[in-house]
């Protein structure tokens, strides 16, 4: 896709979202299963169906996904996508590259050794290796737009509200 087939695919969407903001509320969702069968739970990708379970610094099977690992691939793959859009939509020639995305978990914190331990991500490490003569000036430009606009980006930065809610069938 070049330049002006991204301009002429999103242009009807930018239309319809100015006159009717409401339609560009769209609600995202994922699904997983727990079937009973140890400590791990399915969940649809929608293209395939994702065996998750506890990481192997907690005890788990290593031949199940880390959840931990899912959401730096969720962010590598937004990353990679957004970064991907807005070089086509400055012109710049991407010619391919690699997005890598680390973070350190200290596992004392979910396997409850020390209070002081931190559950959950402390410092997510995002990099892009891309091949591309782009200027410096431009490379700026198009990282500034890809944390602008991608999503789970923004969402891990400023983090949203969340609603947990629990409950249990009868019977």
């Amino acid at each position: 896709m070049d330049t002006e087939e991204l301009r002429a695919t999103q242009a009807p969407l930018k239309d319809k979202y100015r006159e009717h903001p409401a339609s560009a509320l769209v609600t995202l969702h994922a699904d997983a299963a727990l079937d009973g069968l140890g400590i791990s739970c399915k969940v649809d990708t929608g293209r395939a169906v994702v065996e998750a379970g506890l990481h192997p610094a907690t005890g788990g099977d290593p031949t199940l996904a880390c959840s931990g690992d899912m959401l730096l691939e969720a962010l590598v793959a937004c990353a990679g996508v957004t970064l991907r859009a807005v070089a086509t939509s400055l012109g710049l020639d991407v010619r391919g590259g690699r997005v890598r995305a680390e973070n350190d978990l200290d596992f004392r914190g979910t396997l409850a050794v020390a209070k002081d331990a931190p559950v959950g991500f402390r410092a997510i490490r995002l990099a892009f290796d891309l091949d591309t003569d782009a200027s410096e000036e431009q490379l700026a430009t198009l990282k500034k737009l890809t944390e602008r606009y991608c999503v789970v980006f923004q969402s891990l930065r400023t983090p949203p509200e969340f609603a947990v809610t629990l409950s249990a069938a009868q019977g």
